[in-house]
């Protein structure tokens, strides 16, 4: 029997600032993604490569020593939100010079695959977001 655990509508975990932090967060989000019934959704892997390449660019540009990041995730039955919180500062942004770069198409891939993104401002540092909407929401 194939039964769709039942997780709560909002899912948040902590990882270290280190570079198995990347798959260990995509694995996180493939995990509540399917507890939401997602596993099948056209854009699970669009969904997964954005949170690879969210939480990439925060343990390399992002968290400062001895700091970690949070992934956050949500999904109201319409649109999946991904965010990635660190407390480091600056604001990120996608350029098309990104494309012709050794790495750095972090930005470019999510501009791509995502609906929309954008970046928050936190008191300590900013959340990196994007979503994804549901055809049938």
């Amino acid at each position: 029997m194939n039964e769709t655990i039942q997780l709560p509508p909002l899912r948040q975990r902590f990882f270290r600032r280190e570079r198995r932090s990347v798959p260990r967060a995509r694995g996180f989000a493939d995990e509540t993604l399917t507890g939401w019934g997602l596993a099948g959704w056209e854009r699970t892997g669009d969904v997964l490569l954005c949170v690879s390449e969210l939480v990439t660019n925060a343990v390399l540009h992002g968290v400062p020593p001895g700091r970690q990041l949070l992934v956050f995730l949500r999904w109201d039955g319409r649109v999946l939100r991904v965010e990635v919180h660190d407390s480091g500062g600056g604001e990120p942004r996608a350029t098309a010079g990104e494309a012709c770069a050794e790495g750095g198409r972090g930005l470019l891939l999510v501009t791509l695959l995502s609906d929309t993104w954008g970046v928050r401002q936190r008191e300590l540092g900013k959340a990196v977001w994007c979503e994804f909407a549901s055809e049938s929401g």
